[in-house]
């Protein structure tokens, strides 16, 4: 039954075949026996094959419905695609450019009227399903195609499938009779193709002519520039044709005006240079016409030619342009050269005298030089002769104050003291000063803890303080610096001294200020202050603000010697004043992170003269100088000191030697006339000595070489002129170390 049921038949076949089938079914019953039970059966079979055949009848009209109402909706929708596509069609129709669409199989679709309107002679083959590159082949056949200067045929057609195989490109085709298209290929997200042309004749001949009015309105400037151009100046396209040219190139060439005209070839112009100017041998007019003809320029030309017959000389350059032509100019260098001809002679001259110069000036610095070293020497020789007798002087003094017993006598030998302490600190000043200028300061940058420093300042200067009604105010510290012991005290020395000197009345304050890695020291004074303009002043040499002062209150080199010893040892100097508001003194100095090392601060002279008397303590004083020798030796036998006084290095050894007496102090001067000098004979003695005594240099000179040598053998300087304090500095320890005091 399956088979007689085709799927293939329409519902009236099969409606028809269920009809046969039933009726046979029928007759096959009726024709059975009828004692037989099967025939009732086949009946019952028969009936439910019927029901199950108006079940499959009602289907399959239920699906011949259906069909009908999708034909009826597919008829629908191919009326709606045909009026889509006819107004599709109309659409592109009205587009105002040329319109043209391809598959992704580059095969036309479709196309307006006004696709490729201006080649009319291949409108007729534009039909749907004709391929791109038969299209291309009937565009590059078209009459009315005008191809590019130089492009075949075949080359626009591989040009145009190059330019294809791009997304999106534009290019402007030429037509005939001078008219003008632009074609726009836009690739679409299908991979299609739309092809846009537009007509743009009349845009491109407004450019044109737009372009052609900036060209003569340039050439004008152009020439304007050319003619008000001091060179001459000529121009050539790259056929080697003259475009341009000034008036002053045709003087320049002594040509008539008419000489000279558009499309002259460069050959002409060439002849008449060759004819009129000479070029130097290195480099010939042959060169020029090499150049000018050259297909690539790379470097511009350029020579110096000279007037046959003349003395003219002119510069001649020539630059390539961007079209392939190039500029030459022609200048006139006459007077330049000539010019540089009398600078020439003139530098000559000039160097002649400059070398003159410089030979009396480096005559000049010898002189200068000599005279400065002969003035340093000047200054210590003199400086040493001056302490001789100054240290004498004082020592003297010191000696008349300790068996004074008169008030009135005793306060004219405590002036006398005084006055020979303002020379003394005249003479260091002067030494000090002279040192500084010439760089010959002996520094030895070391830790130096600012508590006995300030405590020794506070000590040596609150006297004078006190005798002109000031209070002086010295704040403690605790904290440790870099620098030079001896010239950071004269530093302080120097800015308290100033401070009293120049207040009348109030206080000097002095104090540390600690600062991340330095110590600002700070000397701040309620005196009369400095007025802006002057503060650079008292830093000079021998200028005082006070010019009533006495020559006894100094000679101006205080502040001079504190700002010279602050350079050289890298402390920042700093002073903040104002008139009638004090003065603030601030030096900063690189700090070592460590608190106050409490050193042991030296004893005060005037409480060691109180003091109980040494005896038993045997000095050994070797001094040239009788009158230096006497004072030393009064004032230590009236301290109790057994002196042995000597000339000479060479004595001294010989009387150790003879008597066998091992000395507790040594006093050697350094400069002891012919023979050894003052450390070679401490240095003999500490090798003839078992038990090496004190070892003192008793000297003038303060340099570095000789403080390095004292250090290296262990020997302590005493600077002259000696103060009783400083030689009972070193004489006091001598009756501390164990030996017994006098009854």
């Amino acid at each position: 039954m399956e088979r007689m049921m085709s799927p293939a038949d329409d519902i009236g076949r099969r409606h028809e075949k269920l009809v046969r089938i039933t009726q046979s079914l029928i007759r096959h019953i009726e024709d059975l026996p009828g004692d037989s039970g099967v025939g009732y059966a086949q009946f019952q079979r028969a009936a439910v094959l019927e029901d199950e055949v108006r079940a499959r009848t009602r289907d399959l009209e239920h699906a011949l419905d259906l069909l009908n109402a999708s034909n009826a909706r597919l008829s629908d929708a191919y009326r709606d695609n045909d009026i889509a596509r006819q107004n599709l069609s109309n659409a592109i129709e009205a587009v105002q450019e040329g319109f043209a669409l391809f598959d992704a199989s580059d095969v036309l679709i479709m196309c307006n009227s006004r696709f490729n309107a201006l080649l009319p002679d291949i409108v007729e083959g534009l039909k749907p399903g004709l391929s791109f590159d038969d299209y291309l082949q009937l565009a590059a056949g078209s009459h009315h195609l005008q191809l590019p200067d130089g492009m075949s045929r075949d080359e626009w057609i591989a040009m145009r499938k190059h330019r294809h195989n791009e997304r999106h490109f534009i290019l402007t085709q030429g037509m005939a009779d001078g008219r003008w298209v632009q074609v726009s290929e836009q690739r679409t997200p299908d991979g299609s193709t739309a092809i846009i042309q537009t007509e743009v004749t009349d845009l491109i001949r407004a450019e044109r002519e737009e372009r052609g009015r900036l060209l003569d309105d340039q050439t004008r400037i152009l020439q304007a520039t050319l003619d008000h151009a001091p060179l001459g100046v000529c121009i050539f396209d790259a056929r080697l044709r003259l475009l341009g040219w000034n008036a002053n190139l045709t003087e320049m060439l002594t040509l008539p005006r008419t000489r000279l005209r558009p499309g002259l070839h460069f050959d002409d112009l060439w002849h008449q240079l060759r004819a009129q100017f000479a070029f130097p041998p290195h480099q010939g007019a042959n060169m020029l016409a090499d150049w000018a003809r050259s297909v690539r320029r790379k470097t511009s030309f350029e020579v110096e030619i000279r007037r046959r017959g003349g003395s003219g000389s002119f510069a001649l350059f020539a630059q390539e342009i961007p079209d392939g032509g190039f500029v030459m100019s022609l200048d006139d260098i006459t007077e330049h050269k000539n010019a540089m001809q009398a600078i020439r002679h003139a530098n000559e001259t000039l160097e002649a005298r400059v070398l003159d110069r410089t030979l009396e000036l480096e005559d000049a610095l010898a002189s200068a030089e000599r005279a400065n070293a002969s003035r340093a020497r000047f200054v210590a020789a003199v400086g040493h002769d001056l302490m001789q007798p100054l240290s004498a002087a004082t020592l003297y003094v010191g000696s008349l104050l300790e068996e004074a017993d008169d008030g009135g006598q005793r306060a004219k030998l405590e002036k006398t003291q005084r006055s020979l302490d303002s020379v003394s600190a005249l003479l260091e000043a002067l030494l000090d000063i002279s040192r500084l200028e010439v760089g010959q300061a002996a520094l030895t940058v070391e830790p130096i803890a600012l508590g006995p420093l300030f405590r020794q300042l506070r000590e040596e200067f609150t006297p004078i303080a006190e005798q002109k009604g000031l209070r002086l105010v010295v704040r403690p510290v605790e904290a440790t610096v870099l620098s030079d012991r001896i010239y950071l005290r004269r530093i302080l020395q120097n800015l308290i001294s100033n401070a009293i000197r120049y207040t009348d009345r109030g206080r000097i304050l002095v104090a540390a200020r600690g600062r991340p890695g330095r110590q600002l020291i700070q000397v701040r004074d309620t005196g009369r202050g400095i007025a802006e303009k002057d503060q650079e002043i008292v830093f000079a040499e021998f200028k005082r603000l006070d010019a009533k002062a006495s020559a006894a209150e100094g000679l101006g080199l205080g502040l001079a010697i504190v700002e010279r010893a602050a350079s050289l040892l890298g402390h920042m100097l700093n002073l903040r004043s104002a008139p009638g508001c004090g003065s603030t003194f601030s030096v900063e100095i690189a700090s070592t992170g460590l608190g106050d090392r409490r050193d042991a601060e030296p004893a005060d002279a005037d409480g060691l003269a109180q003091q109980e008397r040494a005896v038993d303590v045997t000095a050994l004083l070797v001094e040239n100088d009788a009158e230096v020798t006497s004072a030393l030796s009064q004032l230590l036998e009236q301290w109790g000191v057994n002196v042995l006084d000597v000339t000479s290095g060479e004595d001294a050894l010989e009387l150790l030697e003879e008597t066998g007496v091992e000395p507790d102090l040594c006093l050697v001067d350094y400069q002891l006339g012919a023979g050894m000098d003052g450390i070679a004979c401490l240095s003999a003695i500490g090798r003839l000595l078992p038990n090496a005594p004190a070892k003192c240099l008793i000297t003038a000179d303060r340099s570095d070489a000789l403080r390095q040598a004292a250090d290296r053998h262990g020997i302590e300087i005493l600077h002259k002129p000696i103060t009783p304090a400083t030689l009972a500095r070193v004489v006091m320890p001598r009756i501390d170390s164990g030996r017994q005091p006098a009854s």
